[in-house]
């Protein structure tokens, strides 16, 4: 399998120049050249498998050579015995609601099952070549944790997350924060999400700073990220229809970055039986807005109870309009040059068209979480935390739909005792966090200071 990136430039890579080099060279996004399909047959007899076996048929395509099959069973296997859950991603039945739970990872929330395996992959490809790998990432929220919970403590790599001050929560905070180990280096940053990724951006865009220093990405930018996130589509499928090919359910996903749901579009371009795919969106409603009238324009962003949403520009909106275009990569640049100039962008009647076929999406407000949360809880006994509550106020009155619960409530305590009077009990990963001794540089929302961070950082390692 060859990886080519979103805007042309970048000569086929395999699947591991892919991982390593996060970001494409050209400031695009890789994708695999080719989408394997899978047949009913395969459908039916993967209902039957456990997630981990699961993930081992849904991966292999896509890595071919660059891991024997032998050692991807044993990462996959690796990667998940951290998780809580003998299932992994179980689905839950809640009241008429079914919840595909993908928080029991070790920081509680969906981007583990991702990270555990990518951080695996990156000690493993490391080991194999000999050499180093900086990490350097953006979160507004959980992606920090999960990223710095798979890498802590590895040999080779040192890891650098960014994220926006005071615009995340306590608990979200303290799981980055608290984590000593000599190569995490948490910096909070003087400004916004949106503000961090550009950052990001911007320093891997300088391809000797990028080379100089080996940076690497674990921000859904990185396809491996997407790759683990597609087995959780089979699995639900797969728990619901018993392998019936006939069988098509729909998915309701709490949606920022777009990485979550761009999953769920390849699950379905591989032959998953998917009927609809609902972005379910708070206030900062741009991919609502995009699939309402084909304009993808940037706003203000706005604070809001489900903070991990609080995103303006989804980095991998440009994956999926790789493929609307037509799979062009000068009508990507094209589009994307607009967007860059005027802060917007808009494609044609027909590939809105196209966009309302394979999207729903709706926006929800703080008030709609507190209630949602406030009537699951009261009818199911079921707590919520407000990502999820966005999914599945998103999806109220329509049938056969798939929460994904993105996190587990504990995480956002102050928005659920709004909601309900009362905190959700914390899982053993999240208790005692904010006694716990923390470490963390504060810098300005600047390509100069985090640059010059990083370079004393790593200095001062030796490197």
């Amino acid at each position: 399998m060859q990886y080519v990136s979103t805007r042309g430039g970048v000569e086929p890579v395999d699947f591991a120049g892919a991982v390593m080099m996060g970001l494409g060279t050209d400031g695009g996004l890789l994708l695999p050249s080719t989408v394997p399909q899978v047949s009913a047959g395969a459908l039916r007899a993967w209902s039957q498998l456990s997630f981990q076996d699961l993930a081992v048929e849904i991966m292999a395509p896509f890595v071919t050579d660059a891991i024997p099959r032998s050692d991807l069973v044993d990462l996959i296997d690796r990667s998940y015995t951290t998780f809580s859950h003998r299932e992994v991603t179980p689905l839950v039945q809640v009241g008429e609601q079914r919840i595909l739970e993908l928080f029991h990872g070790p920081t509680a929330a969906f981007k583990d099952v991702a990270l555990q395996f990518l951080g695996n992959v990156f000690e493993y490809l490391l080991e194999q070549s000999g050499g180093r790998l900086n990490i350097l990432g953006a979160t507004s929220g959980d992606t920090g944790s999960a990223a710095i919970a798979g890498v802590r403590g590895k040999d080779r790599i040192q890891i650098f997350i960014l994220h926006p001050a005071g615009r995340v929560s306590p608990i979200q905070e303290r799981q980055m924060t608290t984590v000593l180990d000599a190569n995490v280096h948490n910096i909070a940053i003087c400004g916004t999400f949106d503000d961090g990724q550009q950052i990001v951006k911007t320093l891997f865009n300088d391809l000797g700073f990028k080379r100089q220093y080996e940076l690497g990405a674990v921000n859904s930018i990185n396809w491996a990220r997407i790759l683990a996130q597609i087995a959780y589509y089979f699995y639900a499928w797969g728990r619901i229809s018993r392998g019936d090919p006939a069988c098509r359910i729909s998915f309701s996903v709490p949606t920022g970055n777009f990485g979550d749901i761009f999953a769920g579009y390849m699950a379905k371009r591989m032959g998953l039986p998917v009927d609809r795919l609902l972005i379910a969106t708070n206030r900062n409603d741009i991919l609502t807005r995009f699939v309402t009238t084909g304009i993808y324009a940037s706003g203000e962003v706005h604070p809001t109870l489900s903070p991990a949403m609080d995103i303006q520009i989804a980095s991998n909106f440009e994956r999926y309009l790789y493929f609307l275009v037509g799979q062009e990569p000068a009508v990507v640049r094209r589009l994307l040059g607009e967007m860059d100039l005027r802060g917007r962008m808009q494609v044609t009647a027909e590939q809105s068209v196209a966009v309302a076929d394979d999207f729903d999406s709706a926006s929800v407000t703080d008030l709609e979480i507190l209630e949602q949360i406030r009537e699951t809880h009261d009818h199911d006994g079921y707590i919520l935390d407000p990502h999820t509550a966005v999914g599945v106020r998103a999806a109220s009155g329509r049938s056969d739909f798939v929460c994904l619960a993105t996190a587990h409530p504990a995480k956002f305590s102050d928005a659920v005792r709004e909601a309900i009077g009362i905190e959700a009990p914390p899982p053993p990963c999240l208790r005692g966090l904010l006694e716990k001794k923390t470490r963390c540089a504060t810098l300005d929302a600047s390509e100069d200071a985090v640059r010059g961070y990083i370079c004393d950082t790593l200095a001062a390692t030796g490197y």
